[in-house]
């Protein structure tokens, strides 16, 4: 079977289950709201991108539901048993995995582009800046950008949790303890130890104000999210190919 076929199947399997659309309306919803609320709130800022920034604040609890969309892609497979029809269709099971992740990421940066544009037009007009918020400002083109690419990775790591522990409830926790739980708390503990270990974590956005985490270069964040995306996906695959199904 062709790639392109095996991605227009996934594509059918996402679109069709009422999980991906609950999904889809609460991210846009949670997004939307926490960005124009952001915006709304922050009535002047010094430079373009920190605005942009404000009005970016809804991710930080948004991007739960890219995990939650990219867990269940593959996770409800497993409970409902479709997958051995599917790895009968398809028995290069690394290239069944490879395109459900494809079909999960190309929804969640549309969806995320598009919701990164909706605040920048809301920091735009809520927010006071000299100058105002170009959209071709470096700074802000910067904010969008990684706040994209961070969409992607979060639902790619999500697809990797999701096939390495086989479990809904399992993998959406590991990923909301490691990203959203364990950086506050270890920050809280205030000592040398715990801050290295947070910058070792993953957070739902990177750069210098990140969500629930601390603060490091978006290069250092960029790299250490990469890592753990390509770890679990990586370990995903490997498990995948085998295990019986």
């Amino acid at each position: 079977m062709p790639f392109t076929s095996v991605v227009t199947s996934e594509w059918t399997k996402l679109r069709t289950v009422r999980s991906t659309w609950w999904c889809t309306a609460l991210y846009v919803a949670v997004v939307g709201a926490g960005g124009w609320f952001g915006a709304a709130i922050t009535q002047s800022a010094p430079r373009a991108d920190f605005a942009v920034g404000s009005a970016l604040t809804g991710f930080g609890f948004g991007q739960v539901l890219v995990v939650v969309l990219g867990v269940l892609a593959v996770t409800s497979e497993f409970r409902t048993g479709m997958v051995l029809a599917s790895l009968t269709a398809v028995p290069g099971r690394g290239r069944l995995l490879l395109a459900k992740t494809v079909v999960v990421v190309a929804w969640t940066v549309l969806l995320t582009a598009l919701l990164c544009l909706f605040c920048w037009f809301a920091a735009s007009r809520l927010t006071a800046v000299e100058g105002g918020v170009p959209l071709t400002d470096p700074g802000v083109l910067r904010q969008l950008g990684l706040q994209v690419a961070c969409a992607a990775l979060a639902g790619v790591l999500a697809v990797g949790l999701g096939t390495l522990l086989r479990s809904s409830a399992g993998a959406m926790g590991a990923a909301i303890g490691v990203m959203l739980v364990l950086p506050p708390v270890l920050l809280i503990s205030a000592s040398d130890q715990a801050e290295r270990l947070a910058r070792a974590l993953p957070a739902f956005r990177v750069g210098d104000e990140p969500f629930f985490a601390t603060a490091t270069s978006w290069q250092e964040g960029l790299v250490v999210l990469g890592a753990w995306v390509v770890a679990s996906w990586t370990l995903g695959a490997v498990l995948l190919a085998r295990r019986d199904v």
